[in-house]
């Protein structure tokens, strides 16, 4: 049995595993990012978790040729450098040389949402299919493709942002920049804010009750809402739905998946997402085969997608 070793690298944490040759999991760990000490701290997080996840594993480190790392921002793959990563605040950052140096080992540095996707295509929902998108509705919205079993990651390596797709021109401002991207309504941190809007719109309404002690507005409370029957949450729902509905379908339109995966935190909503999404996206899409449309359904691995897709870079 050969094994690999995987690390998915995030704003918060860091997780590493050890995956064996059928994309199983054997060990992970989880470690704090601390990503505001700067790049040499975090660098030596990622070598700790590594370490870890061998330990844990019981496997001889030296039987294992390849680390995969799954990092946010854009990368030049082949020169194994992190060209800019505003989650971590890193620019020209050389984590594959760094890593490789401690190591010894062959390192493939790849996109995070790209190894996502990967773990989901070999392991999770979308084993089987063909060609897939992950979309991850989180902090903002991450987005894999795998086209023929292959990730698909563009000329430059920075292809794939689904998330910053416009889907409101001239609406709410977005991280990037731009105005009205997809990732500033659908994401976890968009269906937040328009909770918030309506929260000040009817501040004495059911919505406003559903707010944490603390004053918190999470993804779910207006789903919360809605299930209690209020009016100005289920609107809120709604309204997330119909915007993450018509990127979706401009997703589908332009690559035709045989699946299409979403993940984050909103998808513990299960049917109450799933089903209102379903049928939206079916009354949008160009395609009306019915026998060969798109599935749409919700990640299978959650957090550990990642360590699993980087691994198997190294089974390439």
């Amino acid at each position: 049995m050969k094994y690999y070793i995987g690390v998915d690298i995030g704003g918060t944490n860091i997780k590493a595993g050890v995956v064996d040759e059928n994309s199983q999991l054997v060990s992970k760990i989880s470690l704090k990012t601390n990503a505001a000490d700067g790049y040499k701290s975090v660098l030596a997080v990622i070598i700790d978790a590594v370490e870890q996840a061998v330990q844990l594993s019981g496997e001889d480190i030296d039987r294992i040729k390849t680390i995969g790392v799954g990092c946010p921002g854009t990368m030049d793959n082949e020169n194994g450098t992190v060209l800019y990563s505003n989650n971590l605040h890193w620019e020209n950052v050389p984590l594959a040389k760094d890593l490789a140096e401690y190591f010894g080992k062959r390192i493939i540095l790849e996109n995070d949402a790209n190894v996502a996707a990967y773990g989901e295509y070999l392991a999770g929902a979308a084993k089987g299919a063909k060609n897939a998108v992950v979309l991850t509705l989180g902090t903002g919205v991450g987005a894999g493709i795998i086209i023929n079993g292959e990730i698909y990651s563009g000329s430059n390596n920075a292809g794939g942002e689904i998330g910053h797709t416009v889907i409101e021109v001239d609406g709410a401002p977005c991280t990037c920049g731009r105005n009205g991207c997809f990732e500033a309504y659908s994401s976890a941190t968009g269906l937040v804010r328009m909770t918030r809007e309506m929260i000040e719109k009817y501040p004495s309404g059911r919505l406003h009750e559903m707010v944490d002690r603390d004053g918190k507005i999470s993804a779910r409370t207006a789903f919360n809402a809605a299930k209690l029957g209020d009016p100005e949450g289920r609107e809120v729902v709604d309204k997330y739905i119909k915007y993450l509905a018509c990127g979706i379908t401009n997703v589908i339109n332009v690559f035709q998946p045989d699946i299409l995966c979403i993940g984050g935190g909103v998808c513990n909503e299960g049917d109450n997402l799933l089903i209102p999404l379903k049928a939206q996206v079916a009354k949008q899409i160009y395609s009306k085969n019915n026998a060969k449309n798109t599935e749409i359904v919700i990640c299978t691995l959650a957090n550990e997608a990642g360590m699993i897709g980087s691994a198997m870079l190294g089974r390439k």
